[in-house]
This record gives C-alpha cells, sequence and structure tokens, in this order.
C-alpha cells in the first residue's frame, strides 16, 4: 500500500484442486492435478471472478529473464481437451545442473542488461539456472496452446525488472 501497488490477477500453477469436468460424457467431480500447468477456464465458468467471466480466466504465463511473458485467456477447448488447462510457463530445456555447468552467470546478465532488462537476482546459481538459455521458446510454446485452442493469446508484456530470489 505504501508503494500504491496492488494484486492484479494471482495465478496458483502446480497444484491438485478438485473440480467439476465432463468425463466419457457425464459430469463428475475430479480431482485434478496441474504440474507444469495452471487453470484455463473458458468464458461464462462459474469459478471465474466475476469481472473476467465474459473473456475466460485469465492466464499469466512467465517468460525467463530477458524474454517477454503473456497474458492469455481460457477457452472452451481447454475445458474440452485439458481439464480447463494450459501452460504456465515455457518448460525447462535444459536441467538446472546442466545450465550452472555450461552457462556464464556474468555473461547471462550482460545479455539480460542488453536486452534492457534491470535483474535483481540473489545468488549466482539462479542467473545459470533462470537464464533465457535454460528455458524452451516461450512465445512457441504459447502459439502452440493458441493454435491447439486450449487458451487464446491477448497481450505480449516486455520485461523491465526481473527478480529472482
Amino acid at each position: 500500500q505504501l508503494l500504491e501497488m496492488r494484486v492484479v490477477y494471482d495465478v496458483s500453477h502446480n497444484i491438485a484442486k478438485e473440480e467439476t469436468h465432463v468425463v466419457d460424457g457425464k459430469e463428475m467431480r475430479v480431482l485434478v492435478h496441474r504440474k507444469g500447468a495452471t487453470r484455463a477456464f473458458g468464458p461464462g465458468h462459474e469459478e471465474i471472478p466475476e469481472k473476467y467471466r465474459a473473456i475466460g480466466q485469465p492466464v499469466l504465463v512467465g517468460g525467463s529473464m530477458g524474454t517477454c511473458s503473456y497474458v492469455l485467456t481460457g477457452t472452451a477447448g481447454a475445458m474440452n481437451q485439458t481439464f480447463g488447462s494450459t501452460c504456465h510457463g515455457a518448460g525447462r530445456a535444459m536441467s538446472r545442473t546442466r545450465a550452472m555447468r555450461e552457462l556464464d552467470s556474468s555473461e547471462v546478465m550482460k545479455q539480460v542488461k542488453a536486452h534492457g532488462v534491470s535483474a535483481r537476482v540473489a545468488s549466482k546459481r539462479l542467473v545459470a539456472e533462470e537464464a533465457p538459455a535454460s528455458y524452451k521458446d516461450v512465445s512457441a510454446v504459447v502459439d502452440t496452446c493458441h493454435a491447439a485452442d486450449i487458451s487464446r493469446k491477448c497481450v505480449r508484456l516486455r520485461p523491465v525488472i526481473c527478480i529472482k530470489g
């Protein structure tokens, strides 16, 4: 409040949640475990906050340090194909161990800064682990989700500041 900042939308991922979905033509209560995924309920779903209900559930897809992020919305397609789920990030292209072995933290920070991003990172280990090269191309992943009709692209965001703790 002191900084006049507020939460716009908070998204959970890597969770298990009891929900109602259609399975084999029957509406059922099921436990949906989303690992590497987040909710993407389509327009009109009663569990979406009222102010977003008409467009579908907001989905925040974070990029890595120095890459873009996206705001998507959930779709009816996600409800039919993936129990109302879509990606919550690009996914790792290399393991944390490999990233620490192969990437130079100082070089990564130079590259991030060259892209106009101010980064604050708690340790050199985190710099390598979270480097853009450590992840798949977030734009390609989002394009795939959009084409599969499990989420709809709304906004592409350019990073200005990245904080990793």
